[in-house]
């Protein structure tokens, strides 16, 4: 019995010992098992609010990501910008820039140094002719010479001062009529110097008077070619005009000097107004405007229907940007990047692109005043990609 007694109260005691080791332990394991609840829960707020950020599509930059990639920021603002109207057109030559070779007197057609579509450059040789009428004229053309050439040696101490001026009346008549038939000054020099009557063969050569390629060619070798008519037809294509068509009504709003664009196979190319005819066209009714169009990597070319936009005299307010300042957004829509709250986060947003001409682009959807990425668009659309998030938002 007292045994008994005696275990019984070792495994009391012993039960007390154990409670309040457990009592001692639980505020640790408490104060533990709290803080890990806590980093759970501030881990799983942090990832929130950084998934949400993301899926905003807002992209954060920093100062030096900036400036390294050269991002500037600017606030909408109205411009004052002419209005356009869209007409039909047509390419055309540059008259000014083109000429034609045609003989000035009756000869025939012995050789051709050139041939169609062939750049050539000015005083280049472009077809051979003999004539009757031009041997007459060299032969007198060496007569002349020679004799005002020994006037002129003896000087007029010597020969008489009318004598002195008839030689050189003769001679000066002998070489504008050969100019006048179609030789040229060196062509001229080249005769004369050389003392041999046997070059009066009648032989001339025409040569090109511009720059240009070769766009016609209307003769025959052994052809006779009567004065005027039309051998070739050489043009410099580097600079083109385009003919638009406009309403009466409209073209009076437009000027000399307005600027304008041509559009022709998905290309854009600036030109400006160069005319305004004062005669309607007889058959469409409508007044004809010339527009100067660059053509330097010779795609415009005579024939050609293009369409044409015409900035009028009106003017009207309307929010433009830089076009590298807007750009498509992963589902095709057009898009500008605006500044958020904080400097250096930018978010994609939709607009409406009204016009696009000398490198800005008209643009509807946002307000004045919202800042908005003018320059380095690309670069933070790129940062987007490679986030691997959305970067369109209506």
């Amino acid at each position: 019995m007292n045994i008994f007694n005696s275990r019984q109260l070792a495994v009391r005691v012993s039960l007390v010992i154990l409670t309040l080791l457990i009592n001692a332990a639980s505020p640790a394991l408490i104060a533990e098992t709290s803080h890990h609840d806590h980093s759970a829960i501030s881990g799983i707020n942090e990832y929130d609010d950084n998934n949400n950020q993301h899926q905003k599509g807002v992209i954060s930059l920093t100062p030096k990501q900036m400036k390294i990639a050269g991002i500037i920021v600017k606030p909408l603002q109205f411009h004052q910008i002419h209005s356009l109207i869209k007409a039909p057109g047509e390419v055309t030559f540059n008259s000014y820039k083109t000429a034609v070779i045609s003989p000035r007197i009756s000869a025939q057609l012995i050789e051709q140094h050139v041939v169609l579509g062939e750049s050539v450059q000015k005083g280049q040789v472009i077809v051979t002719l003999s004539s009757v009428d031009m041997a007459e004229a060299q032969a007198k053309l060496i007569m002349t010479y020679l004799d005002w050439t020994r006037i002129k040696s003896l000087g007029k101490k010597i020969i008489a001062e009318q004598r002195y001026l008839e030689a050189q009346i003769h001679w000066e008549l002998a070489k504008a009529k050969a100019t006048a038939y179609g030789m040229t000054e060196q062509q001229i020099t080249s005769l004369v110097k050389s003392n041999n009557f046997s070059g009066a063969n009648g032989r001339f050569d025409l040569v090109a008077l511009i720059d240009g390629t070769i766009l016609k060619e209307k003769h025959l070798i052994g052809q006779q070619i009567e004065p005027g008519q039309e051998l070739n037809v050489i043009t410099d294509e580097s600079s083109m005009w385009v003919i638009a068509n406009v309403a009466p009504d409209i073209a009076s709003e437009i000027s000399v000097g307005n600027k304008a664009s041509v559009q022709w196979a998905n290309n854009t190319y600036p030109a400006t107004v160069s005319q305004i005819y004062h005669n309607l066209d007889e058959v469409t009714r409508t007044s004809r405007i010339r527009l100067d169009v660059e053509n330097e990597k010779d795609v415009l070319h005579s024939g050609l229907f293009v369409d044409t936009q015409i900035e009028t005299s009106n003017q009207t307010k309307a929010i433009v940007v830089p076009e590298s300042a807007v750009l498509r957004s992963a589902d095709g829509d057009w898009q500008v990047f605006v500044q958020q709250d904080e400097v250096g986060e930018f978010k994609g947003v939709e607009v409406k692109v009204v016009d696009t001409r000398n490198g800005m682009t008209t643009i509807e959807g946002l307000a004045v005043g919202t800042t908005v990425v003018v320059e380095g668009a690309f670069f933070v659309q790129s940062e987007l990609a490679k986030s691997g998030f959305e970067i369109h938002n209506h």
